[in-house]
């Protein structure tokens, strides 16, 4: 059996790889790695997603912690990731364990582990708890395991709400008054993940009104992948059309990602959001620091930083390779393509719920409906147009040997536009001379090639994306 954690942990198939068998397995593991960490009060925070038997799965994760003398915090319900996050922070806890898939198909689970910080951990930290069940397999060593109730009746196990010292906390990073001010008609897609009814609960005593769509419990996500993109927002864009609402939010499985429908009906993806939020931030309420990206997110956000004259620094995709930098201060805000960003004085974990409120108080501070906005930093720091393309796999691909077969097809130009750059950050990206870029990286969690592009015209945009993928097949 081979276990391995992606970018973000460990998925796979419910029933296939992801059983109760392996999940015990691997929460020994983890254990063990807590331990490792602090042998004296080790403690970990264990919360799940609306998946099915995530809440089982996530009490089997508290039997094995309770078993091995783990002091350890059960939510009592589902809940988003950056609540757990939070809640590893707030409690002091040495590590989380979030019990999701995020934004897979309803047929994965997994296991996103949390470091002390509140913040995905590291590889390195992954490469530890990997290393630590190798040897328990090879070692015949099998899970620690004890009641529940009992562990709850001799105090290892305590089930808590982590909601409202999460909500608090987000209170004091936006500015409620303004948003209640702005008196915004909302709908909410919770995408029946844990993140419904959140932005409801958050925004009840103001005078915003929130309408709920898809917060229902349905394990199975009505079908769809709980992903916060255009090809899966029909009903919230359609909801919007039809009801006069200023704002669709919505969230993914877990809640750490973030998209937006404004009031025309129009997707308005995490480029977008990052930048207007950046932008905000910047010049209304005066921060400073560092601005980070991932390789696969809009260059606008480089412009923002440049015009205020503060660094910005690109990191390979993955959110933990946000949150080392936040961890280390003097990030302003951080975030990634796929809708994971946090700000200043947060987690530093993507937060899909904080991103959304945000979002709000731009709008309701500018006094503008969000369509206007878009255009307004589309005139300014565009035009800017994005897509991407993803090439399933029949097998995985190594991905040192992937980036060094696509630099040996470098061309020196693209669809007639010179190639002023080649990186190779995370994957292989081209930079070219009329501000576009195209980057090709396989996934770190699904057995798929990633073609992304951004280009000032979706003319430019479609003819990079055909150009990446005709690479990547001869690749």
């Amino acid at each position: 059996m081979t276990i391995k954690f992606g970018t973000d942990g460990w998925r796979a198939v419910i029933s296939e790889t992801f059983t109760f068998g392996n999940l015990r397995l691997v929460a020994q593991a983890i254990a063990d790695y807590i331990r490792e960490e602090n042998a004296t009060d080790p403690s970990v925070v264990v919360g799940f997603d609306t998946r099915f038997l995530s809440d089982r799965y996530a009490a089997e994760v508290a039997r094995v912690m309770a078993a091995n003398r783990i002091d350890t915090w059960l939510a009592r319900a589902d809940t988003p990731t950056p609540a757990i996050s939070y809640a590893v922070l707030n409690k002091n806890a040495t590590a989380g364990v979030m019990i999701t898939a995020s934004h897979n198909a309803p047929r994965y689970n997994g296991i996103k582990l949390k470091s002390c910080h509140g913040g995905a951990a590291s590889p390195s930290h992954h490469q530890r708890v990997e290393r630590l069940l190798d040897r328990n397999l090879s070692s015949g060593r099998g899970p620690n395991l004890m009641d529940l109730d009992e562990a709850i009746r001799r105090d290892r196990v305590h089930k808590f709400d982590p909601s409202w010292a999460y909500y608090e906390h987000l209170s004091g990073l936006v500015d409620l008054d303004i948003v209640s001010g702005g008196e915004l008609r909302v709908v909410a897609d919770g995408m029946f993940g844990s993140g419904r009814g959140a932005f409801s609960e958050m925004l009840a005593r103001g005078r915003t009104h929130v309408h709920n769509i898809r917060h229902e419990m349905n394990p199975g996500f009505g079908g769809i992948h709980p992903e916060p993109i255009a090809r899966h927002l029909g009903l919230l864009m359609s909801t919007i059309q039809s009801g006069h609402w200023a704002v669709g939010l919505a969230t993914d499985g877990d809640a750490d990602r973030i998209g937006a429908v404004d009031s025309q009906g129009n997707f308005v993806d995490p480029h977008r959001i990052f930048a207007l939020v950046l932008r905000y931030l910047l010049e209304k309420r005066g921060l400073q620091g560092k601005v980070v990206r991932t390789v696969s997110t809009t260059r606008m956000i480089d412009r923002i930083a440049a015009q205020n004259s503060l660094e910005m620094i690109e990191t390979p995709v993955g959110f933990n390779h946000i949150s080392d930098l936040m961890i280390a201060n003097g990030v302003v805000m951080g975030g990634e393509e796929s809708g994971g960003m946090s700000i200043q004085g947060h987690i530093p974990e993507g937060d899909g719920v904080l991103m959304g409120l945000l979002l709000l108080e731009v709008m309701a501070a500018a006094k503008a409906p969000l369509h206007e906005l878009v255009d307004d930093l589309l005139a300014q720091f565009g035009p800017a147009q994005y897509a991407r393309t993803d090439m399933r796999l029949t097998r995985p691909v190594e991905k040192a040997r992937m980036v060094e077969m696509l630099l040996n097809l470098a061309p020196s130009s693209i669809a007639g536009v010179a190639v002023e750059d080649v990186q190779t950050v995370d994957g292989v990206k081209y930079y070219l001379n009329d501000g576009s870029w195209l980057l090709i990286r396989p996934s770190g969690t699904e057995p798929v090639l990633r073609v992304y592009a951004e280009a000032p015209n979706d003319e430019r945009v479609k003819a990079l994306l055909g150009f990446g993928e005709e690479m990547a097949a001869k690749a």
